[in-house]
């Protein structure tokens, strides 16, 4: 590609020129678009953000960009979803599901994994979950290439009130973190990685996530 091997998908959500910005420290060579043919024809794709689930899928099915993400995951095109980015790969989640336009208790994902996104609930806690916490490597972990290098228990920042359910596949969880409940803070399917913390946030440990997702597009 001309102007660069990864996309950042822009749906108006977050921050997007700091993940750029984490991905060309990373040695990789990225631009922000929200056109579905620059998503298709990528070697690469980053679905990032913040904020509210039901807004961010609706966007996306309206311009074509849901259809055009998971059209290349289905091409085999390498995927990394950070913090609402991982969630909105699952099949449903609560937030605003009381209010959703689109009907029932749960505001439908893109489906590309099964499982539910839940709010994290706690008397003693604050939530939303604000700071740095530890991620923990699974068995799946220890192999997984986005994890390469990266130190059991490293610290990542992290700014959510949702997270992964119970309900997610235990073989695709390759790290879990303890706040409220314990939740997996990052998964990997294939060619589908997600964390729910910010790598362009998280000093060493998260250049080397970006570093290795790198790798990962470049083969």
């Amino acid at each position: 590609m001309i102007r660069g091997d990864i996309v950042v998908v822009d749906y108006h959500k977050g921050n997007l020129q700091s993940v750029v910005r984490g991905l060309g420290a990373a040695g990789g060579s990225a631009y922000v678009s929200d056109d579905p043919s620059d998503i298709r024809r990528s070697r690469g794709i980053i679905l990032p953000g913040v904020g509210s689930f039901e807004d961010a899928l609706a966007y996306m099915r309206g311009t074509g960009q849901a259809d055009a993400v998971v059209a290349a995951i289905g091409d085999g095109v390498p995927f990394l979803g950070i913090c609402l980015g991982l969630q909105l790969l699952f099949e449903r989640g609560t937030e605003h599901a009381q209010n959703s336009s689109f009907g029932g208790e749960w505001v439908p994902g893109l489906g590309v994994l099964e499982g539910s996104v839940t709010r994290l609930e706690s008397a003693k806690l604050k939530v939303p979950h604000v700071g740095w916490d530890q991620a923990y490597l699974t068995r799946s972990g220890r192999v997984c290439p986005l994890l390469v290098d990266v130190p059991e228990g490293a610290n990542f920042y992290f700014t959510h009130s949702y997270a992964l359910a119970d309900d997610v596949d235990e073989k695709d969880v390759i790290m879990r973190t303890h706040y409220t409940r314990s939740f997996a803070s990052a998964i990997w399917r294939d060619n589908v990685f997600g964390v729910q913390f910010h790598p362009e946030k998280s000093s060493r440990a998260g250049l080397k996530v970006l570093q290795n997702f790198v790798d990962i597009v470049r083969g």
